[in-house]
């Protein structure tokens, strides 16, 4: 029998405290959103147009800017309509399609940030090996991978939301997110919350195990390696883990804001802390990496400065 909900549309509360300055917002995500195109397109560019990135580092760093590109353009031109248009309204099929838009995206982002980290665990613990354990046919397989693998996983604990009626038609927040939605529901949803629960374990825990491997690995290396080569791992490194802590800083706000009490929280923090994994990550990734990573930092200055580089160091 066909599951008709008894509401069919949300109506989003948080933006009515918005109002008062809602043109000052409007202004600040839409720079926000402009500079988040900006840097990651600039990214995409410039590992898509030089051969000599076409490397496994720099293509999971290119899907990397691919997915801060495809997680932001799922909310915040929705976030900048509404404020604009005084609708705050979202319609049944928008919420849930939203939902899985944003959770498919915080997967694929973790999902690809453990595969780089076991493309630097390889790189430095076992270098002479490196091009046999991150063949192509491997390097695609995992690209490939990063995006069908979560895609799948989220799906078929979405098909549980998807099937939920809904009494309420109020959410408080600026987006629908699953666990906020599926409260709104008409029928019982500890077993709903339980899965959800577990599955926030299962899912980053393999990855968190490959991060978590993958590093003390290469600390080991780096304890019994000359201080050049310290250095050169440090070098290496260093993106990665700030987009990885930058990462976990936001899933944690996202689980603590959708899952907990936040009233006594001053508006302006909730807000922030709502939103930090749509924004931090997507605006700071390209520019950690940019910068860090000598050999894109070497192209992107070239393609500004219109000269061509004959080759990478």
């Amino acid at each position: 029998m066909e599951n008709v909900s008894a509401v069919t549309s949300f109506i989003f509360m948080a933006y009515t405290e918005m109002e008062d300055h809602r043109y000052l917002y409007i202004l600040c995500f839409l720079l926000l959103y402009i500079l988040i195109l900006l840097a990651n397109s600039v990214l995409i560019i410039v590992i898509f147009t030089e051969k000599g990135l076409h490397k496994p580092m720099y293509l999971f760093i290119c899907n990397l800017a691919v997915n801060e590109i495809y997680g932001s353009t799922s909310l915040l031109p929705s976030i900048m309509n509404h404020l604009v248009s005084h609708n705050y309204e979202i319609s049944l099929t928008g919420c849930l399609l939203q939902i899985f838009f944003v959770h498919s995206y915080n997967a694929v982002e973790f999902t690809i940030l453990a595969v780089m980290g076991y493309d630097r665990y390889v790189a430095i613990c076992h270098p002479l090996h490196y091009h046999q354990l991150m063949s192509h046919r491997r390097m695609y397989i995992l690209i490939a991978s990063s995006w069908v693998y979560p895609h799948i996983y989220f799906g078929l604990y979405f098909i549980l939301t998807v099937r939920q009626t809904f009494c309420n038609m109020f959410i408080e927040s600026l987006y629908c997110s699953n666990f906020p939605l599926v409260r709104l529901s008409c029928l019982d949803t500890t077993l709903h919350s339980i899965i959800g629960l577990a599955l926030l374990v299962v899912l980053p825990g393999p990855h968190i195990f490959m991060i978590l491997f993958s590093y003390a690995q290469i600390l080991r290396i780096c304890l019994l390696a000359s201080k050049e080569s310290q250095v050169k791992a440090l070098q290496t490194c260093t993106p990665h883990l700030l987009a990885v802590i930058n990462y976990v800083f936001g899933v944690l706000f996202e689980v603590i804001q959708s899952r907990f009490n936040m009233s006594h929280v001053p508006y302006n923090a909730r807000i922030f802390m709502s939103l930090y994994f749509l924004i931090i990550p997507p605006l700071f990734n390209p520019v950690i990496y940019g910068l860090n990573v000598n050999s894109i930092r070497i192209q992107i200055f070239q393609l500004f400065n219109g000269k061509k580089v004959n080759h990478l160091h």
